[in-house]
């Protein structure tokens, strides 16, 4: 159609990009009628309307749209109607009126008012809102927030609480409503396409974590350390309940790691033991899982078969089969008595890298999962009749992000036993009636590219998600057009926080690859070089500062000082202490955030976080040629997942061929750091820029790539 305005799109037009002369006829006819509805004068408009009659496939609606003016062009609005009934809208149309007074108006319109409401009243809103989900306490907080010890720059949240968040969980409970015949999870194995799904009512998940909490129970004491390395099958679910209901603290380390990486995570948490499986199957192959954990040295191996009843290994003398875990304690009684605890106590660590190399010890309370649930309640509209599928890893915090939101909502979680990036997967979203679906973006651009999952109906999806990295717009809309353009939810955050600190929100009109609002009660501020925050009106590219008063969030890290990584350095701000979170943030004309990357040197790599440091370090031994490396990454024009790329200087005497380096250090870094990794280019250089102080400025390097990228792209 060349560079036609849509009003002058005719039939011959439409057949000529792809449809039937039927299909065109009927589409021209659609076209018009939205025109004329719209008076064709505004572009979101027209696109407003063609989403609402759903006939809409990708046109070019914004061909003149002006980015710098007027912002990123947003494809997908939120009906009064519809947004009367989401989560959020229905607690404001309950609240508003009385904490807003004449001001509020509706759930659209309001939204902006009611969230700034949130932040200078946390503890009204998050009296509302623990009401929404089903944590019950064995003894009632004293108040919601105290701010009496000034050491504490997050306050402290709930203090005197006292519950076990797993149990919340696994009851039955009239709001949100839990029957012991409620669908918990629904799950299928990889190459089990035809078969029906297969179902775990809240009762039989209840009975199956007691019956690995009373085995935990014989072999461990209240607050040993027991790690995971598995794929999030139904059984680790189990398992990760179990773990936390019986007062033990779970590990989480993905299954992805190589035995370095698995190693350091056992010695940092002192892990007592480790759940895994004997093997790993995706896309049809099976991979060792066991070796590999064996060859991290941990005390103590409980081992799932990947298939079937039997382990199809041979095990150290120390181990134990599943089977022969749950048969060591005799009596299989119902009851169970839950270890209560306080709400800050320590019931999950989670490890996210930094910039020193080590990854930092990061621990969850009960607390954490709170706070993910109330978010992703709030902005991905999680609620009783829902299904939610999300692949993940309960390696990663957003595994126990979805574990709780669906737990703690009435939701139904959909796991998949297998890769996410074929069919079979796609048939069980399908199959399963998935009705929110999180993605990462290099997922999407797979299913895109393959067109692996063309034919299947995905409608009752809707709403998506997305978050790991930045999202090219080209596969959202892809991904949303599955759905009858249904929103991609963005969320960003981190696992120290146990939340997003901004989303997506389904009360405000989306553009893709972009957020919308900070979450509830979360407040930030963009600040310069100098460490200044810039007007809240103002467009704007900077370091995001976050406001400490932060329900969820770390307070102590087990292996670093937690002062020293989020807050030394930062500015004051209101006279309180900003929090670092390490994101370069873009607020757009129009008030949308694009994430530009890390102020540090931390970067991610297939949504997985790993710094400078680690890389370098690996591929500095790579060949007798290299005498430094220096690892940065960089998002492709157009978004699309971060590209690693190495520079480096070679020693006195010496050549090398940058194809050659490329292809040792992508083999140095997967089997050393994780196979998921590889390098996009290397480029030799005589030198690295630095400061006056001898430290290397990756920062230049990182500028020098994106002014290569972007002349290329004009290109």
């Amino acid at each position: 159609m060349g560079s036609k305005s849509i009003s002058e799109v005719g039939v011959d037009d439409l057949v000529q990009a792809g449809l039937t002369t039927e299909e065109a006829t009927g589409f021209q006819r659609v076209l018009k009628d939205s025109l004329s509805c719209t008076k064709g004068s505004d572009p979101s408009e027209v696109w407003r309307h063609l989403v609402a009659r759903r006939v809409l496939k990708p046109w070019s609606v914004y061909a003149h749209w002006d980015v710098s003016s007027k912002g990123p062009p947003p494809y997908w609005f939120p009906s009064l109607y519809h947004s009367k009934d989401t989560n959020l809208g229905r607690l404001m149309e309950k609240h508003g009126p009385s904490l807003l007074g004449p001001l509020y108006k509706d759930p659209i319109t309001s939204y902006s008012l009611f969230q700034k409401f949130s932040v200078e009243h946390p503890e009204v809103y998050w009296s509302i809102a623990l009401k929404e989900l089903s944590v019950s306490f064995q003894e009632e907080p004293k108040c919601i927030l105290d701010k009496s010890d000034k050491s504490k720059h997050g306050g402290s949240w709930l203090p005197g609480a006292v519950l076990n968040i797993a149990e919340c969980c696994l009851l039955p409970t009239s709001y949100p409503r839990k029957d012991d015949d409620s669908l918990a999870i629904v799950w299928r194995d990889e190459g089990s396409d035809d078969s029906s799904v297969n179902l775990i009512t809240l009762k039989q998940l209840r009975e199956q974590v007691i019956s690995v909490a009373k085995s935990l129970d014989a072999m461990f004491s209240k607050g040993d350390a027991i790690a995971m390395d598995m794929p999030m099958t139904a059984n680790a679910v189990i398992i990760y309940l179990a773990i936390i209901l019986s007062g033990l603290v779970v590990v989480s380390i993905a299954d992805s790691f190589a035995p370095k990486e698995i190693a350091s995570r056992l010695h940092v948490s002192q892990a007592k033991a480790i759940f895994t499986q004997d093997f790993i199957l995706r896309g049809g192959r099976k991979f060792p899982l066991y070796s590999r954990v064996v060859e991290a040295a941990p005390d103590r191996v409980i081992v799932l078969p990947a298939t079937g009843s039997n382990i199809g290994i041979q095990l150290r003398e120390q181990d134990m089969s599943w089977g022969d875990f749950l048969s060591s304690v005799g009596t299989r009684s119902r009851k169970y008595s839950p270890c209560y605890q306080p709400v800050d106590s320590l019931i999950n660590i989670l490890f996210s890298s930094g910039t020193t190399g080590e990854p930092k010890a990061i621990p969850w309370t009960h607390l954490s999962p709170i706070r993910c649930s109330s978010d992703f309640w709030a902005y991905m509209d999680i609620k009783v009749g829902d299904v939610v599928c999300w692949p993940t890893n309960l390696g990663w915090a957003l595994g126990p992000f979805i574990l709780f939101t669906c737990f703690l909502s009435g939701a139904v979680l959909a796991l998949y036993h297998g890769s996410p990036l074929g069919r079979g997967f796609g048939k069980f979203v399908q199959d399963a009636s998935v009705t929110k679906l999180g993605t990462v973006p290099s997922l999407v651009k797979t299913w895109k590219n393959t067109q692996c999952m063309k034919g299947l109906d995905w409608t009752k999806i809707k709403s998506f998600a997305s978050t790991g990295e930045t999202s090219n717009v080209d596969d959202d809309l892809w991904l949303s057009s599955q759905a009858y353009y249904k929103p991609v939810i963005e969320c960003c955050g981190g696992t120290e926080l146990a939340s997003s600190y901004i989303q997506g929100s389904l009360l405000q009109p989306q553009a893709f690859g972009a957020f919308n609002t900070a979450t509830m009660t979360t407040s930030f501020v963009i600040i310069d070089e100098h460490g200044n925050p810039y007007p809240d009106d103002q467009a704007c590219t900077g370091e995001v500062g976050l406001i400490p008063l932060y329900l969820g969030a770390s307070d102590r890290l087990l292996n670093a000082d937690h002062e020293e990584v989020y807050f030394k350095g930062m500015p004051l701000y209101k006279g309180m202490r900003l929090r670092r979170h390490g994101d370069i943030i873009n607020r757009t004309v129009g008030g949308y955030f694009i994430v530009q990357g890390r102020a540090d040197d931390t970067m991610n790599l297939g949504g997985i976080k790993t710094s400078s440091f680690e890389i370098e370090h690996v591929c500095d031994r790579a060949d007798d040629s290299i005498l430094e490396t220096a690892a940065v990454s960089v998002s492709p024009i157009g978004g699309g997942p971060e590209q690693l790329v190495m520079f480096v200087v070679l020693k006195n005497g010496y050549d090398a061929e940058a194809e050659n380096l490329r292809t040792k250090f992508s083999k140095a870094i997967q089997s050393n750091l994780n196979p998921l990794f590889k390098v996009t280019a290397v480029k030799i250089v005589h030198e690295f820029p630095r400061t006056m102080s001898n430290k290397l400025l990756r920062r230049v390097l990182r500028d020098q790539l994106n002014r290569e990228f972007s002349i290329q792209s004009k290109i």
